[in-house]
């Protein structure tokens, strides 16, 4: 693979704002802002997918070989992917640099240590968890109630045995009391970095984040500690966007991981915002499907930062559908025209829910080596009578060529299609309003049932002025509904809010929906093991 200062200078950055991690990785210097400051924006894609299943639908592969693609066809693009998390990436779903010749490289790297800012999040978390149970231990000045502590520490591994634990057993100075960890990517600092505009941001967030109640219920806010410098010489380095290349040597900026389903599912606002002034297309993909990461990156994302989407893919694959209609997952290698038209009903929500952004679409049939003629032929039929764009992709096995077909397609929509993007909701809505928008109008449900725990902190967060803020809800990516095991695109089933929490910092509301967990566990066969 090229230098990575090679890299660099086909986005015309210059070397002094290269900040090399050995000769395939590095940051770049947010000096670079001042310079390119007063250049005119991008165009900006959307990469996002259908409910996912175990067949897999290639979101990232995908957004990887549009990227190539475009450049093939001669639209200098970039690319803005979120950083992976060791949880997935030893669990079940695996790394996260796409797959066959539609990846980016040094993986493995990327992966696993890459430039240490999941290292860098963990330990500022921990630090400040470490800190709020010294200043109890210490006098307790603030008079910090143990018993509402809301910081959580974290640990970037998916680990069960974390999610409910006792702390200071042996302390005869504390009183030992219930936590619970959270990955690190579902933490509010990550969410923190990738929503922080700039630095300054960053630590005004930072300073926001309630971390705790004080014995007569007031909140106490991170400030109060005294260890926000601290937490910004952690992050330093952390908040320069991290590039990288793809197989073709084409330029990918890798910055912030938050998974979508119990965090916003985006990457940095920095590293997006900075793409925009360094190529005509900017290419960035939000987790799972259209209901969890295209939604917060729609509704909270493109909000905060500003941002105005021209274009969504919407990335489907004919065996997925298939499952949606019902197929098992040991049949799907076998024709089955039926269900595949028996799952569309699938894509067509996630289409809908897009066009109610007044973003124009895509529809990506992203190709595997099972795909019958029939099938195909089938699906192209069902996208032509709902008067969808779409187009084929093959980056997988074929890299860029393989998916010049669709990025002429999203070339053509950007030239001749207005996007008139508009969020879904006001954000000065009631809390439950906006819950409700998301729930009916996004996910079909019919009704939202809150239970007494989630109603009283909507009570308290409503008090504490956090009413007007957007909604990042946590639920489960495997369903429209709470309920994993539905599939389809069902309407009219109640979801149920367990517990709210509030990201002060991030400055969002989350609902818990379902039995969603912020500690993932490791599945029966780890892909740690088949390393």
């Amino acid at each position: 693979m090229k230098n990575i200062y090679e890299i660099a200078k086909k986005l015309n950055i210059d070397e002094k704002y290269v900040i090399p991690f050995g000769k395939d990785k590095a940051k770049i210097d947010l000096a670079i802002r001042d310079e390119v400051s007063s250049r005119k924006d991008g165009k900006l894609v959307l990469v996002t997918a259908i409910t996912p299943t175990k067949a897999g639908e290639g979101k990232t592969t995908t957004s990887i070989g549009l990227t190539d693609g475009m450049n093939k066809i001669g639209v200098p693009s970039l690319l803005c992917l979120r950083e992976p998390s060791l949880g997935p990436v030893f669990g079940l779903k695996g790394g996260a640099t796409g797959g066959g010749k539609a990846s980016v490289t040094p993986g493995e790297d990327i992966n696993l240590h890459f430039t240490g800012d999941l290292h860098a999040l963990t330990s500022s978390i921990n630090l400040i968890a470490a800190i709020i149970d010294n200043h109890i231990y210490q006098g307790n000045a603030l008079r910090i109630d143990p018993e509402r502590i809301l910081w959580k520490r974290a640990l970037d591994m998916n680990d069960r045995a974390l999610r409910s634990i006792t702390i200071a057993q042996d302390d005869k100075k504390a009183t030992p009391r219930h936590e619970e960890f959270v990955i690190t990517v579902a933490s509010e600092l990550m969410a923190i970095l990738c929503l922080a505009l700039d630095e300054q941001d960053f630590i005004r967030r930072v300073n926001n984040i309630i971390v705790a109640y004080d014995l007569d219920g007031n909140p106490v806010r991170l400030e109060q500690l005294h260890i926000t410098n601290a937490i910004y010489k952690l992050m330093k380095v952390a908040l320069n966007p991290n590039i990288v290349q793809t197989l073709e040597e084409n330029p990918v900026l890798i910055h912030g991981g938050p998974f979508a389903n119990i965090a916003h599912g985006c990457n940095s606002l920095i590293a997006t915002k900075l793409a925009l002034k360094l190529a005509p297309v900017v290419i960035t993909e939000a987790g799972f499907a259209s209901d969890l990461g295209a939604e917060k990156f729609l509704d909270i994302a493109c909000r905060v930062g500003g941002m105005k989407p021209d274009a969504v893919v919407m990335v489907a694959t004919i065996r997925a559908l298939k499952m949606h209609g019902g197929q098992s997952f040991e049949e799907l290698d076998n024709e089955n025209v039926e269900a595949l038209l028996g799952g569309v009903d699938n894509l067509k929500k996630h289409m809908d829910n897009i066009a109610k952004y007044g973003v124009p679409a895509v529809v990506c049939i992203n190709h595997f080596e099972s795909d019958t003629k029939k099938e195909t032929e089938a699906l192209i039929k069902w996208c032509e009578q709902q008067g969808y764009d779409y187009a084929f992709c093959s980056g997988f096995s074929d890299g860029g060529e393989g998916a010049k077909e669709l990025a002429k397609k999203v070339k053509e929509v950007l030239d001749t299609k207005e996007s008139k993007y508009h969020p879904l909701y006001d954000t000065n809505l009631p809390i439950k309003d906006k819950i409700s928008i998301i729930a009916k109008e996004i996910y079909g449900a019919g009704e939202i049932v809150y239970t007494d725990e989630a109603n009283r902190q909507i009570e308290e967060f409503s008090k504490l002025g956090f009413d007007k803020t957007p909604i990042c809800i946590a639920k489960t990516p495997q369903s429209l509904t709470d309920n994993p095991k539905v599939l389809g695109a069902p309407t009219g089933f109640t979801i149920t809010i367990r517990e709210v929490r509030l990201s002060a910092g991030a400055n969002f509301i989350v609902p818990l929906a379902g039995s969603v967990m912020t500690m993932p566990g490791l599945p029966k066969v780890p892909a740690a093991t088949k390393m």
